[in-house]
């Protein structure tokens, strides 16, 4: 079992950045690739970032290209979302997810554990 938890979510204005963290608890996070999700009030919760287990393949949804970037440390457990230039759109909860796969996937069903989220606010 994999328990995850966020922290690095607050209040930034436009332009600015924000590192969000992903803690997970349990020996066998390095066999999940993980995945950063963001739902908006009235939205349906979609895949931002993935990084897979071994770190070596990432995938971004074309809205944060260039902007964010998604890493991992399996010795610490923890998977991470630099965050930079952000625009008032990219306001939401910020879930990390854990899947038993071997490459990243964006239907939010198909993975097996989720953090508690984080707000992340963009003011204009």
């Amino acid at each position: 079992q994999v328990q995850l938890v966020e922290s690095g979510g607050g209040l930034v204005q436009a332009g600015g950045s924000l590192r969000l963290s992903c803690a997970a608890s349990g020996r066998t996070f390095s066999r999940y690739t993980m995945g950063w999700f963001r739902q908006a009030p009235g939205k349906e919760r979609e895949l931002v970032a993935g990084i897979n287990w071994i770190g070596d393949s990432t995938y971004y949804t074309d809205s944060v290209k260039g902007r964010f970037t998604v890493s991992r440390d399996n010795g610490k457990n923890t998977v991470y979302l630099q965050m930079n230039s952000l625009k008032p759109e990219d306001t939401a909860v910020y879930y990390c997810a854990a899947v038993y796969r071997t490459h990243v996937t964006g239907v939010a069903g198909t993975y097996d554990y989720w953090g508690q989220g984080t707000q992340v606010t963009v003011s204009s």
